[in-house]
């Protein structure tokens, strides 16, 4: 064991160091949990229009020589912090929680430190220093080895092919499926500084405005798309590929609202399963809505909220 030197997160020069620390950290233990966060739960915030980019720098890995054995980022908002760290080394725990403690501000609100269930050493570090277990988020996960998906798609629609997905098409769809509600048609999604719901709008957006970069280990090949008779889209369920976890990590999922509760999105869902179970998958994520445990999800993860 050499000497344990810091480093901050840099954007433009980390991506790759974060992904692959965090594809190896990541090992499914039992059917309740894993011993890490997924790869692309970061990457995904990190080139998304809604995550606070200012407070990067504030990201910081434990190295041991030139291996990362801890690592310490935030999401969304820059409150809610979450936890890396290679098995071995749980006497870092204490450093990391008080590293965090200090260096995150907390002008939103409560800081709140997120661990999986299985992140004992850093929950341990955290009661000490004032934090105690608030409140649980549940993720629905299908392990595709005991589990599987029979939807089929509905008359009237059909499959889009990866590589001939539309890129505007794609945008509308995600549009009205996340977001029409609160701001408006696809249509008016241009927002002049004048406009009486800018402020709204640039909330949503973020600090980078309304450029999206394509995440460096996405995997597009895999996304599905589906449209309806005119061939407008109507659900899209994108999908990351970690093969090294044999991991089907689900993001975004949504269908515009005059095609839900059709079965669109149990049918892309059964899509992805059919794919990767060929290919030796074990979990495809889901999300918390009871949608998922309807549909067939067998398994339920939770993330474990600390408050001081």
């Amino acid at each position: 064991m050499g000497k344990i030197t810091t480093k901050q997160f840099q954007v433009l020069s980390d991506v790759n160091m974060a992904w692959d620390f965090m594809v190896e950290a990541y090992e499914a233990v039992d059917d309740k949990g894993t011993e890490s966060v997924e790869a692309p739960f970061f990457e995904y915030a990190l080139t998304s229009m809604w995550m606070d980019k200012n407070y990067l720098h504030l990201c910081r890995f434990w190295l041991d020589e030139d291996v990362v054995v801890g690592f310490v980022f935030y999401e969304n908002p820059v409150t809610n912090i979450h936890f890396v760290l290679r098995q071995g080394y749980e006497w870092l725990a204490e450093e990391m929680i008080t590293y965090a403690d200090k260096a995150f501000p907390a002008y939103l609100g409560e800081k709140e430190f997120v661990f999986s269930e299985c992140q004992t050493a850093l929950m341990e570090a955290a009661e000490k220093y004032g934090y105690k277990l608030s409140d649980k988020e549940r993720e629905y996960r299908l392990d595709m080895t005991k589990s599987s998906l029979n939807y089929e798609l509905p008359e009237g629609f059909h499959f889009v092919e990866p590589e001939e997905i539309d890129a505007l098409k794609l945008a509308r769809c995600m549009w009205k499926g996340f977001n029409e509600w609160e701001l408006g048609p696809f249509e008016n999604w241009t927002v002049s500084n004048e406009s009486a719901d800018w402020s709204t709008y640039k909330s949503y957006l973020g600090v980078w405005g309304n450029v999206m970069a394509p995440p460096p280990h996405s995997t597009y090949e895999y996304s599905v798309a589906i449209a309806d008779e005119n061939g407008e889209y109507a659900c899209f369920a994108g999908m990351w590929w970690v093969g090294e976890n044999k991991l089907a990590y689900l993001e975004p999922l949504c269908t515009i609202p005059e095609y839900q509760h059709r079965g669109l999105a149990a049918a892309a869902l059964t899509k992805h399963y059919r794919t990767f179970k060929e290919m030796g998958g074990r979990f495809l994520t889901g999300g918390g809505n009871e949608f998922y445990k309807k549909i067939g999800y067998d398994t339920e993860v939770y993330s474990l909220i600390y408050k001081k």
